[in-house]
């Protein structure tokens, strides 16, 4: 089974790719999703995050409340860090998990995981390959603003706390640039499934783990 992981920055067209990836046929794990999952009372996060930023995060069910937390973490890199810290083990452990399942069942098949941070957290050596989404800083703010709901300044402060796009595309095996029409990024995530079944196809792995730990 090849694996793939898909990255890019804050409204780059990342899950667009990825969806469009799954309706040409690869198995998608969106990491954003499983983070939820992981945050669910008594599921694996709940009372660590509970416990690192208190009660006053809980929604009257007892659940978290995701804009609460995110209102504390995101201008405090520190408490960003630890929320990290609680919530992406457990994700890397279900990706592992759902991962192992596909192929038990799909060992030709292609596995796609998106994820926000997987060159930040050095996640991106677990897969073979890497596709980073990528557009303009503009298009990133415009995006962000009309999907968000979010005012320019505070699209600009979440995009300064990001790792540069320019720096994650350093690590692509692919990079697909989505700042033309919705047709031309499907063209070009068409061209990279479409290297992706010859590499499965022939085994090729063009990075090994070995060169990408030397690299980072």
């Amino acid at each position: 089974m090849l694996r793939v992981g898909l990255t890019g920055g804050l409204a780059t067209g990342k899950s667009f790719v990825g969806r469009t990836l799954a309706e040409m046929g690869c198995y998608l794990i969106r990491n954003d999703e499983l983070g939820h999952a992981v945050m669910q009372p008594g599921a694996e996060a709940y009372h660590g995050i509970i416990s690192e930023f208190g009660t006053e995060i809980l929604n009257p069910d007892g659940s978290i409340d995701r804009r609460k937390l995110a209102g504390l973490v995101f201008h405090d890199p520190e408490r960003l860090a630890a929320l990290t810290a609680l919530v992406h083990p457990p994700v890397r452990a279900r990706t592992r998990a759902e991962l192992e399942v596909f192929e038990n069942t799909h060992p030709n098949g292609i596995a796609v995981v998106e994820a926000a941070i997987l060159v930040e957290t050095g996640s991106f050596r677990d897969y073979e390959k890497l596709i980073v989404a990528v557009c303009g800083t503009e298009q990133q703010i415009e995006r962000a603003m009309s999907r968000d709901g979010l005012t320019r300044q505070e699209v600009v402060n979440r995009l300064s706390r990001q790792m540069p796009l320019a720096e994650k595309i350093r690590y692509a095996d692919f990079v697909i640039d989505t700042s033309g029409t919705k047709e031309n990024t499907i063209a070009q995530t068409k061209a990279v499934y479409e290297s992706l079944l010859r590499m499965e196809r022939v085994g090729i792995q063009k990075v090994s783990f070995e060169k990408r730990s030397q690299e980072s």
